[in-house]
């Protein structure tokens, strides 16, 4: 075990790159023309599938403005989601999916598939936010290897708080998302904790961070293991090169990714690069929309570019994107208790990134909306540091169980950066 253990912890070394010990100073809400070309074109791929009107043969499905897909043959997929063209305009209804595993003719039974994804998006007023490649979707589902999907969308009936039957939105589809095979050495790196290599873009942040971290000292905790975007099999082509700052973080909203709990944390590296793929091919998003992930295992991933130590604009908390950033546990937790690893990465990773700005987990802050269904575009709120997604929301996010943990994981933070 220990020979295994050794190994390994080798081969993550080998694929994490050395990570800031400290904050750079940035300017306020600069975009760096820096873009990651060296990386090599990586596997992964992405089916989109119309849906069409179902009729009213199917009883459960109510009325006949229900649509969907048939039983169908596909190419390999491993996490799915519903689309539509408008990304203002929102779900009203239930979606279901049915999935076969690859090479069986086994058949899973009908899945519910969270609809309420467009809270997770940048923040109204920006670029991303309004360029014309956004769209509306659905929260993604981790299915597992797969060939096979059936699909059906209901709109809210007559009686579910409304006087009339719903419309759905226009232009539904499903997206098939096909992760591709894992890098060398990923498998290997979820595993085990990760090395403290030494990148020269990372070197290269610490050199410039030192000023910056010098002030918030005592209270920081200590760097965690972080398995970087190179460490999980990023692909640097698929998102809109260059990155976005604003002046600083100081809070972190925690998430769930609503896509299930229904993957080994050896597959984690694998669903995190389908989920990227999944917000910014089919959502229509720059990049992954939360800074940082945690599997439930306790690893914790570098979420979207930029760099981890600096306050990257991120696509987490419609309304609140800016001078925070999104922690996303992999899984679903309404239901479901987080791990309790799950729980001290995220204690761990905030004790550190929150300390670098001076910031005390069990405390609170102001934060200005750009606007959102809980509070209008220009007031000041106030939040707790670590907040839950909800808080700035009116959503189910991070689920009611994770939800619950968020006290716990404020006191444990604060005693990692030292504080009483």
């Amino acid at each position: 075990m220990r020979a295994l253990l050794a190994s390994s912890i080798s081969v993550a070394c080998a694929t994490a790159l050395a990570l800031p010990l400290a904050v750079a100073s940035p300017a306020s809400s600069a975009v760096s023309s820096e873009a990651s070309s060296s990386s090599a074109e990586l596997a992964g791929s992405t089916q989109s599938l119309p849906l069409a009107p179902l009729g009213a043969t199917d009883r459960t499905l109510g009325a006949a403005r229900a649509q969907g897909l048939p039983e169908r043959n596909t190419e390999p997929f491993s996490l799915l989601g519903v689309v539509w063209d408008d990304a203002k305009a929102e779900l009203h209804g239930t979606v279901q999916v049915r999935t076969r595993a690859a090479g069986t003719r086994t058949w899973s039974g009908w899945q519910e598939v969270d609809t309420h994804n467009q809270e997770h998006a940048p923040d109204p007023g920006t670029a991303e936010y309004d360029a014309a490649r956004i769209h509306g979707s659905t929260a993604p589902l981790w299915v597992g290897h797969s060939d096979g999907v059936e699909v059906r969308v209901r709109p809210e009936a007559a009686g579910d708080g409304r006087a009339t039957p719903g419309t759905l939105p226009r232009g539904l589809h499903i997206d098939l998302v096909d992760p591709g095979a894992d890098p060398d050495g990923v498998g290997a790196a979820d595993e085990a904790e990760q090395g403290d290599g030494a990148g020269a873009r990372d070197r290269a942040l610490a050199s410039d961070a030192l000023a910056g971290a010098a002030a918030a000292r005592p209270y920081i905790g200590p760097r965690p293991r972080i398995i970087t975007r190179h460490g999980w099999g990023a692909d640097e082509h698929l998102r809109e090169p260059g990155y976005v700052y604003t002046g600083k973080v100081k809070a972190a909203f925690v998430h769930h990714t609503a896509s299930g709990n229904n993957y080994r944390c050896s597959q984690a590296a694998s669903v995190l690069r389908s989920i990227y793929r999944y917000h910014v091919r089919s959502s229509g998003w720059r990049d992954i929309g939360y800074n940082f992930a945690v599997d439930k295992c306790g690893n914790i991933y570098e979420g979207r570019a930029g760099g981890v130590a600096k306050p990257v604009l991120g696509a987490h908390t419609l309304g609140f994107n800016t001078n925070s950033m999104g922690v996303a546990a992999i899984g679903t937790y309404t239901s479901t208790n987080p791990s309790a690893a799950a729980l001290d990465a995220i204690s761990r990773l905030t004790a550190w990134k929150l300390g670098l700005y001076g910031v005390n987990p069990k405390g609170t802050t102001h934060l200005t909306s750009a606007g959102g269904n809980l509070y209008r575009k220009g007031r000041s709120v106030r939040l707790n540091v670590i907040s839950g997604h909800r808080d700035g929301f009116a959503t189910e996010c991070p689920g009611a169980r994770l939800y619950k943990k968020l006290g716990k994981a404020r006191s444990s933070s604060a005693r990692l950066q030292g504080r009483r």
